[in-house]
């Protein structure tokens, strides 16, 4: 391995260390959410009042916004343990008794990108969610067999960004449904203090209120540019962030001041220069930018469509007036 990978896995290795320290770990350090967090705190408080299991929860919403976090939140609010998964890799039946047949009476299987799993998979997963057993298939063609396995009573936990990508059946067995909304810039000034009272960071206040305008709405995106404005305040200044380190950092970013990059810049722009603002499909944008339609869709159209930027239209999509004011175009 050469040294630059050694540095990029180091780099990755320690992100994600950060990011397991600054997480919350009770619904009470939760910023932001405030209906489905109340919800699922008398969710969970009626489940453990019974002795049962709380019913399977589904989340969704774009990326970043705390599903993860929730998932781990609701496995030490129950007092349990808590199994991860990722819709993609589980590709098997094998892969899915493997994953359900570990799991302990009342432990969360949080499963990540549920929307991913292929279709014979979930209907694997259909018997386990109501009956809490395992119907699965085994031997060759011509000398199968089907074995029946009990489970223990368990809590599925899905996040989702597509919850419309979920089969009818699969999204009807989630008792509990909660979509999560962008943050506000106070909740998002708020998770960012917090970050830096846990990483023993100062930062001034209109410092933490400039980074949660810029942070389209989102936690993860506030924590990932927090830290790289840390970086900038260690070694361009005295350690402390203020304003004047965090606007210097931000330009630097290109972070705009309502927190496009260049990547939704180009987005607009394409539009507006190659097909005349509008309308215009997803798949014609995604080529004329280099980027996949999935990451537009998931990633950079909910904030753009938040902001009022972008329309969605039975024929396509349309930059709106405002944009053209935000990128300082006039419209023709």
């Amino acid at each position: 391995m050469n040294n630059e990978s050694v540095i990029t896995n180091y780099n990755l290795l320690d992100d994600n260390v950060m990011d397991n320290t600054i997480r919350p770990e009770s619904i009470e350090e939760y910023v932001g959410q405030t209906d489905v967090k109340e919800n699922i705190k008398v969710f969970v408080e009626a489940a453990k009042m019974r002795n049962e299991p709380l019913d399977h929860v589904l989340l969704y919403g774009p990326p970043g916004l705390g599903k993860t976090t929730l998932a781990f939140i609701i496995a030490n609010e129950l007092g349990t343990h808590i199994k991860t998964a990722s819709g993609p890799s589980i590709e098997k039946s094998g892969d899915l008794a493997a994953i359900l047949s570990s799991l302990e009476p009342g432990d969360v299987l949080f499963i990540d990108e549920i929307h991913r799993m292929p279709r014979y998979i979930e209907e694997i997963l259909y018997p386990a969610m109501e009956d809490f057993s395992l119907d699965i298939i085994v031997g060759s063609e011509g000398n199968s067999r089907n074995i029946k396995i009990d489970l223990p009573p368990f809590t599925l936990v899905g996040a989702t960004t597509r919850a419309g990508d979920l089969s009818s059946p699969l999204r009807d067995r989630f008792g509990i449904t909660s979509k999560l909304q962008f943050y506000t810039i106070e909740e998002l000034r708020d998770i960012i203090k917090r970050t830096a009272r846990v990483l023993d960071v100062e930062i001034e206040e209109d410092a933490a209120v400039e980074l949660a305008k810029r942070s389209r709405g989102t936690p993860r995106i506030a924590n990932r540019l927090f830290k790289r404005v840390r970086d900038f305040a260690q070694v361009k200044g005295n350690g402390i962030i203020d304003i004047t380190i965090t606007e210097e950092a931000l330009k630097r970013l290109k972070v705009d001041n309502i927190g496009l990059d260049n990547t939704d810049h180009d987005l607009l722009l394409a539009i507006i220069n190659k097909f005349n603002g509008g309308p215009v499909g997803v798949e014609a944008i995604a080529s004329s930018i280099g980027e996949e339609v999935t990451t537009i869709e998931d990633v950079y159209e909910p904030y753009l469509l938040q902001m009022g930027l972008l329309k969605r239209t039975a024929r396509g999509r349309i930059v709106t007036d405002k944009a053209y004011e935000v990128l300082g175009i006039p419209k023709n």
